[in-house]
């Protein structure tokens, strides 16, 4: 019998993959909703936040300086002040995660909002456009590619954070990385875990990219 430190410990295993296969797709599918679940939420909350910030420079400064230091917390921490309302569980991470996302989110969807020219706004007000109208026909529209870039941001970022939810026991694909840790530094499931999490953010990435190119269209040069 192989002494534990002469055991085979392969960098990857492609058995390890197939007999654990049934709770690698279950910590992917949390890893997914989690990540996706915050940057909806997150997306959500900071679009307000984002219309209040571009009232004045003095809002723009207090908005964006409560998301930063929001991002300042450490997790460990964060989870501590949440834990007693939510306890052990994927409530806990999903809010730590939105909280998290705002930082991005809040500061790109200024910028976007921003960057759409006033005299194209006061035009539109001058054909009688009201604020609703105004927003969803002119600023959203050219706000959008910094909106998008700010989600596509996000989105990777969320992925790697969802890992730092295994301190409540809900860290997606981080589970795999911590269990490998855990079985004496098993090489394969800590890869698994850590593979998983960069095709997720990679697949999240593209598909974001090719829902910004539908909905920018307009923005390429046509020849």
């Amino acid at each position: 019998m192989l002494a534990l430190d002469e055991a085979p410990n392969p960098w990857f295993d492609a058995g390890y993959v197939v007999d654990n296969w049934d709770t690698i797709l279950r910590y992917t599918g949390e890893h997914v909703r989690l990540t996706a679940g915050a940057v909806l939420l997150g997306a959500l909350i900071a679009l307000p936040l984002a219309l209040l910030a571009r009232r004045s420079r003095l809002l723009s400064g207090s908005v964006l300086s409560l998301s930063t230091l929001i991002y300042t917390i450490p997790s460990l921490a964060m989870f501590a002040f949440i834990f007693p309302f939510t306890g052990l569980s994927s409530t806990t991470v999903l809010i730590g995660l939105v909280a998290y996302s705002l930082v991005i989110l809040v500061r790109n969807f200024l910028a976007g909002l921003q960057g759409v020219p006033d005299d194209v706004r006061e035009a539109a007000r001058g054909m009688g456009y009201g604020p609703m109208r105004r927003f969803v026909q002119v600023d959203l529209p050219l706000a959008l590619p910094a909106f998008m870039a700010g989600l596509r941001i996000a989105t990777v970022s969320t992925v790697a954070l969802t890992t730092v939810g295994v301190l409540v026991g809900h860290g997606g694909l981080g589970q795999l990385i911590t269990g490998g840790f855990n079985a004496n530094f098993y090489r394969a499931e800590i890869v698994t875990g850590t593979v998983g999490c960069v095709l997720l953010a990679l697949v999240a990435d593209v598909l974001l990219a090719g829902v910004e190119r539908l909905l920018t269209s307009w923005t390429r040069v046509r020849t």
